[in-house]
């Protein structure tokens, strides 16, 4: 799905703390859905379980890699103080398409605990904007993630 983080893992240098191990287009991605996840203010465990499951599943992550990533997004997220550094990264990196692919898994982080808080919409809406994608692809596909989970349960 996303061809250019086919080689998502950089090489470990001797010494290095996990911290710069991941490509940095996985880690932009990794700390917007970590944003969502942060937006109403609440820590939702099925949150942090999407969350894991977005990055193993489109990315190809193994659990162990995804937990570790999720962590040091997380971390990220709560000390960062814009998402523009993120969003430039991602818009000047990848296609509309991929760029769509990254609102859907915003819209599952999201939409995981059945429960769409104002600032979580916002948020996408933001972020979405800065990628350059267009309002009604955003509302499209939040409404294809809303019919999927509608139809998973």
């Amino acid at each position: 799905m996303f061809k250019i983080l086919r080689n998502i893992l950089v090489p470990d240098a001797p010494g290095d703390e996990g911290g710069d191990r991941f490509d940095p287009l996985l880690t932009a991605v990794a700390v917007l859905l970590a944003e969502i996840a942060q937006a109403d203010h609440e820590h939702a465990d099925v949150e942090a379980e999407e969350i894991r499951s977005q990055l193993m599943a489109n990315f190809s992550l193994s659990e162990t890699e995804a937990i570790e990533l999720a962590k040091a997004a997380r971390a990220t997220a709560t000390e960062s103080v814009s998402l523009h550094e993120f969003t430039r990264t991602l818009h000047d990196s990848m296609d509309y398409k991929e760029k769509e692919a990254v609102v859907e898994m915003l819209w599952r982080i999201a939409l995981a605990d059945r429960n769409l808080d104002k600032y979580e919409d916002y948020m996408i809406g933001k972020i979405a904007e800065l990628l350059y994608v267009y309002r009604q692809d955003v509302l499209r596909i939040k409404h294809n993630v809303v019919e999927s989970i509608r139809t998973k349960t």
